[in-house]
């Protein structure tokens, strides 16, 4: 596609709209374009000599950028693709009475459907007189509105939402300026004030200042627009919201459902192809070591003083030809700035695990996994020193007589499958009991149990609620979802999941003093290691300081220090004092379940639900229907710290 003449260009400014045809802006081809509107269809069509319109469903706004004829402006269309409603196209004068056309027809159409109709144009601003700065400006935004304009209150909210968007720590600025016409520099006006008067259209103009590309250059900053990008699209959707509530007959819910509904093909395609790489490896399977109980005999031998070796299963996944494919996935091409902030995340991370796949019994191993898990922050150690101070290190709550063994738990986890599986057919997970494992972990819906596990039969339904009632949940609930992300899991979901896992525990009443103690030693056990401690030392500070058995003083320094240093067992206090915060500030259980999602996507996930792009989950946890489940959640919303749940446990 010939985009005019030379200039800089961002590579991803030429990746959208490359198998549509291309149109005229002909009076045929604006009838066309209104009649599929007013039969609710979407419209989407390239249009000559450069541009699109992309119309998502019945919607009142339109934002509009037209490419200046008389200068360079790279990426500037970027920051105005990506809403539901939207035209970019071509500043040239000889283009001017089509385009003029197919706004006013867009605008007239929807107008009889809502009342009211908002015309948004975008347009950055010019380059000033003088030498070029050698470093970006300060981001702002200048707000054109008519000097006679029934929309106060839009404008008031476009202003404060321009102002919370923040370019590397620093607010924008925001200046209103009223006008008799609203137009770019050197453009006609798109629409007259006086036609928009008459037709009950309204008018508004943002010029954006340049902050995105090299003031001489033209050079893109591509992680400066993607902020810009973000920041923007969230107050064109708050302004819209208010608009729409105040001068249409429309009252959406919330200002994400007026973002786009459908989805594009090339979400789909980058989404199947970042499923296919993480579906190559299990991360976790493959430094989980497969000798424990030899390395544990080996260790006692050497009276607990000489590091014990690990073995690794194989690796059946080469990282760098595995990273190639990944890098090859064209996330570029991802219009939806929420969509594309999550595969960006998420190809970042599926990197990072690969480079660790490679470095696993290395130095190297360590650094990564502080990059992908984190560390342990000074208020989450002390959080465990008060624990392991203020529990007792003998306690009832988990009697050892009569425990479950692996094969007895194993029959009750199947059981819950079972009860799963009569919901919701898409429930295909199994029950395994294998020799090279110790412990318990889900690994793609499968719950995978280590034949020595013994469990303690008043904790067997605590840890059914864990690892069925959270992780397979999720994940059968992830696959259910358009987008397989939410299967496979998305970055920092590690945390998250196992802060609902255990407090599904507390749900259920048996989250046990002992189990508190074994999540604040695993932090403690990180900290140590990241801090320089070996594997005896770790052992030994669990053994002799904090009074552990020593069988399960191995298992926490074994799983902290497998594959050269893994961090993410700190998560499990931590995704948990995350929830209980997160609860008690009003959250809504229901969304962390949708998948494996992290933190940082909870507010992602609430933004697609209210755009229709998720599905409503098939399951929700078991517990969730038990009276006194809900009354110990219940509790738990009006506040309590960690430290309450195992003091209110038999009350």
């Amino acid at each position: 596609m010939n985009l005019g003449r030379s200039r800089a260009v961002d590579v991803a400014e030429t990746t959208p709209m490359s198998r549509e045809s291309v149109d005229r802006i002909s009076e045929a081809f604006v009838a066309s374009a209104c009649r599929r509107l007013r039969e609710g269809k979407p419209l989407r069509r390239r249009i000559s000599p450069w541009g699109r319109v992309h119309v998502d469903r019945s919607l009142p706004f339109l934002v509009v950028h037209r490419r200046p004829a008389n200068r360079d402006d790279p990426g500037t269309d970027r920051l105005a693709v990506g809403e539901a409603s939207y035209l970019i196209a071509s500043g040239e004068r000889r283009s001017q009475d089509g385009l003029r056309a197919l706004v006013e027809g867009i605008a007239d159409t929807l107008a009889k459907s809502f009342g009211a109709f908002l015309i948004i144009e975008l347009w950055s601003a010019p380059r000033a007189e003088g030498p070029a700065e050698d470093v970006p400006r300060r981001p702002g935004f200048r707000i054109v509105r008519p000097k006679r304009s029934p929309i106060a209150s839009t404008v008031e909210v476009l202003g404060q939402a321009l102002g919370e968007v923040k370019i590397k720590g620093e607010f924008a600025g925001v200046e209103v300026v009223a006008q008799d016409v609203v137009r770019p520099p050197g453009l006609l006006p798109l629409v007259s004030t006086e036609r928009a008067g008459e037709q009950g259209w309204e008018l508004l103009g943002i010029e954006v200042e340049p902050v995105f590309r090299d003031a001489a250059t033209g050079e893109s900053f591509p992680l400066v627009r993607r902020a810009l990008h973000k920041g923007l699209s969230r107050a064109l959707k708050r302004a819209v919201y208010e608009f729409t509530r105040k001068r249409t007959s429309q009252r959406p819910p919330h200002y994400h459902a007026l973002g786009r509904h459908s989805v594009v093909k090339a979400v789909w395609e980058v989404d199947r192809k970042l499923a296919e790489v993480s579906n190559t490896f299990d991360f976790l399977l493959q430094v989980t070591p497969t000798n424990a109980d030899a390395a544990w005999t080996r260790f006692r031998r050497t009276g607990f003083q000489k590091a014990p070796e690990f073995a690794s299963r194989p690796l059946k996944v080469d990282p760098p030809l595995a990273k190639r494919k990944l890098f090859q996935i064209p996330v570029e091409r991802i219009e939806d700035p929420t969509l594309a902030q999550l595969f960006r995340d998420q190809q970042a991370e599926l990197d990072r695990k690969l480079t660790m796949l490679g470095d696993r019994g290395t130095p190297r191993f360590l650094y990564g996994s502080l990059q992908l898990y984190g560390g342990v922050s000074e208020s989450l150690l002390a959080l465990a020193d008060e624990i392991l101070e203020r529990v007792p290190s003998r306690s009832r709550d988990e009697s050892p007589r009569g425990a479950a063994d692996a094969e007895a738990f194993a029959a009750r986890a199947r059981e819950e499958l079972e009860y799963y599986r009569r919901l919701h057919p898409g429930v295909r997970g199994e029950v395994e009991v294998r020799q090279d494992f110790v412990g318990l972990m889900v690994s793609r819906g499968n719950l995978l149990i280590g034949a020595g596990t013994r469990i303690p039969r008043s904790r067997v339904e605590a840890l059914i609620a864990h690892e069925i009632g959270t992780h397979v949940v999720t994940y059968v609930n992830g696959r259910t979802q358009p987008l397989r992300q939410l299967s496979v899991g998305l970055p920092g979901y590690d945390e998250l999941q196992e802060g609902i896992a255990v407090l599904s525990e507390h749900l259920v009443g048996g989250f046990s003093r002992p189990r508190l103690r074994l999540l604040a030693a695993r932090v403690l056990a990180v900290r140590r290691m990241v801090e320089g401690a070996d594997f005896a030392e770790v052992f030994h500070e669990l053994d002799r300081a904090h009074d552990f058995a020593q069988r399960t003083a191995f298992t926490i320094t074994m799983r902290v220090f497998r594959g050269g240093g893994l961090t993410k067992d700190a998560a499990y206090l931590r995704g948990l004092v995350g929830v209980l915060a997160y609860l008690r500030e009003g959250g809504a259980l229901e969304p962390l379940l949708v998948g494996k999602l992290g933190p940082d996507h909870v507010a992602i996930i609430e933004e697609l639900q209210w755009r229709k792009v998720l599905q409503p989950t098939p399951l929700r946890p078991r517990y969730l229907d038990d009276p006194q489940a809900l009354e110990r959640l219940a509790a738990v919303r009006s506040g309590v710290s960690v430290l309450d749940l195992v003091r209110r446990r038999r009350s």
